[in-house]
């Protein structure tokens, strides 16, 4: 049987294919009629005519004259073109009120995508259509006036980098409690009162200490004078004071650090000012593994959109300071079902 000889109809609904294409343009150089080269490539007539009208382009002949032809490579593109636009149409429809407060909380109010989402759904403030990677997505393609990539908490994907192997003793610090002893209650966040502590550095020598409790991510930012010793354990002291001994042994159990100059002084930190029993237990993280304190990181990330790099922390206001702590703790966290850490901390009341 040649191929002369098939059964199977042409369906009505199929596309013609880039072959399909340069055969018609063969076919109209060899000047046959519209009709005949819908016979040969099996479409309807109409079909051909639509394609005929989309492909054809004014060429200049050797003579010097101006001639309609039909390219099958403009045919092909058009087509190209056409169904790279098909698909279904945006989730966010007209939805103006929900664009609205979603570029309220990004752009002004300095939410990520998903907690915008979920705080605009907590507060009815806008019937909530579609999800945080679409709403991504909508981001990434440029379909907001007011907001882009730019607004975004964190810029970059970190998907598929792996950790270096470094060595695991600090050299400026080969005295400190290592992170390797801590509980597995620490570890695994099984009660409050648990803390991560680093600190946020700008332009000048004043810079942010920046407290962390590991199961809340209840927040507590200290302006410092400079990076030194003596004003990270003043911070504690004067916390240790408004608290008492007793209930600051009861917030503060224990502190992970790095190992930067400003935190080596484990004494002081650890030591009581009000009796003469230890206060708290200092853990020191592993040299560059600030993954081992990510919810410090994860804190510093949010800080950072308050205070870029580059910036004179001398020149923040502590009416400032205290707004970026208060915003940190009214932030709604994904971890928590979307509530924030003044919701379910039960320390917010005494230490912010």
């Amino acid at each position: 049987m040649s191929q002369d000889n098939y059964s199977t109809k042409n369906r009505q609904w199929q596309q013609l294919t880039e072959r399909n294409r340069y055969q018609i343009e063969a076919l109209k150089k060899a000047q046959h009629t519209t009709a005949e080269i819908a016979e040969q490539i099996g479409v309807s007539k109409r079909t051909i005519e639509r394609e005929l009208k989309a492909g054809t382009v004014t060429q200049l002949t050797t003579q010097y004259e101006f001639v309609q032809v039909y390219c099958a490579d403009v045919g092909q593109k058009i087509h190209e073109s056409k169904a790279s636009n098909k698909g279904r149409a945006l989730k966010i429809g007209y939805n103006h009120k929900l664009v609205e407060k979603i570029e309220e909380y990004i752009a002004e109010k300095k939410y990520s995508p998903d907690a915008a989402l979920a705080e605009i759904k907590k507060n009815g403030e806008a019937e909530v259509t579609i999800c945080t990677s679409t709403l991504y997505h909508y981001i990434h393609n440029g379909l907001f006036l007011k907001i882009g990539d730019k607004d975004l908490v964190r810029h970059t994907d970190s998907t598929g980098k792996q950790r270096q192997k470094t060595r695991k003793v600090a050299l400026n610090n080969t005295k400190g409690r290592s992170i390797e002893e801590r509980s597995e209650e620490v570890l695994e966040r099984i009660e409050e009162g648990h803390w991560e502590m680093d600190t946020v550095v700008g332009k000048g020598k004043t810079c942010l200490l920046v407290m962390t409790e590991r199961t809340t991510n209840l927040e507590l930012i200290f302006k410092l004078p400079a990076k030194k010793q003596k004003y990270v354990v003043a911070v504690i002291n004067k916390l240790e004071r408004k608290l008492g001994a007793t209930k600051f042994r009861e917030i503060f159990k224990t502190i992970t650090c790095d190992n930067g100059c400003e935190n080596l002084d484990q004494k002081g930190i650890e030591q009581s000012i009000l009796s003469k029993k230890q206060r708290t237990t200092v853990y020191y993280a592993h040299p560059y593994s600030a993954y081992e304190r990510g919810s410090n990181e994860v804190a510093n990330v949010l800080i950072r959109r308050f205070v870029p790099k580059g910036t004179d922390i001398g020149k923040l206001t502590d009416k400032e300071v205290l707004f970026i702590q208060y915003w940190m703790n009214n932030y709604p966290r994904r971890k928590h079902k979307y509530k924030s850490s003044r919701e379910i901390s039960s320390y917010y009341n005494m230490v912010a």
